[in-house]
């Protein structure tokens, strides 16, 4: 099954050039203000755990490929994307350097490792799953940075997101049309991604009234 559920990066912005990623980004929920205020508030942080979650992009991108080596299709089409990936790390790594702040370990955000416990366990709904919780988090990943964009007092830092926030788009579309590729029709992707997206949307409210994973910490899925 081959589904065309592309989007493009030209779709975050609506007529008036405000963003609007959850229509495009199958996201049911967007980002709450309050996020976007914490997050300005403690920017080396936010910038510290998206090089984190970059590098972590790239890893689970390589788990996949040792997963599934004989899937179809799939280690052309990511292989790419962890290259791209560990580049936006060494990205805001450099950055976080100009900005003189060094990189550090943070306790991460229970979301990712949440929205992927929703996979099915049989497969190839697993695989399908797996591929349309990445494309969420890649699209909760580029709803905020374009929030960021517009929200950010440093204008390198938001030209840093800024130059991020059409990669993250389409690596959203990659994923959910891979996904495609091993689902028994379109039916199936359009109905698990609307499920899941759901899911999403309720984990990232209980993130953000839940206890930080330290006190006054801020993710980017936080």
């Amino acid at each position: 099954m081959r589904g065309d559920h592309t989007h493009g990066a030209a779709g975050l912005h609506g007529p008036g050039g405000s963003a609007s990623p959850s229509i495009v980004l199958h996201l049911v929920a967007p980002t709450a203000p309050a996020w976007v205020t914490q997050a300005t508030a403690h920017l080396d942080e936010v910038l510290i755990d998206l090089a984190h979650c970059e590098k972590k992009a790239a890893s689970t991108i390589v788990s996949l490929l040792f997963r599934y080596p004989e899937a179809p299709g799939l280690a052309a089409t990511l292989s790419p994307i962890a290259r791209e990936e560990l580049e936006h790390f060494e990205e805001v790594l450099a950055h976080l350097a100009r900005r003189g702040t060094p990189l550090r370990h943070l306790v991460p955000a229970p979301y990712a490792k949440a929205l992927l416990a929703a996979a099915r366990p049989a497969e190839p709904g697993r695989l399908v799953d797996t591929l349309l919780c990445l494309a969420l988090i890649e699209a909760r990943s580029c709803e905020r940075m374009q929030l960021l964009v517009d929200a950010v007092d440093d204008r390198d830092t938001a030209a840093l997101y800024g130059r991020l926030v059409a990669s993250e788009a389409r690596h959203h579309t990659t994923y959910v049309t891979l996904a495609g590729r091993f689902a028994t029709d379109e039916a199936e992707v359009s109905a698990r991604l609307a499920g899941l997206a759901r899911h999403e949307a309720t984990l990232l409210a209980t993130v953000a009234t839940g206890p930080p994973p330290v006190p006054g910490a801020v993710r980017m899925h936080s």
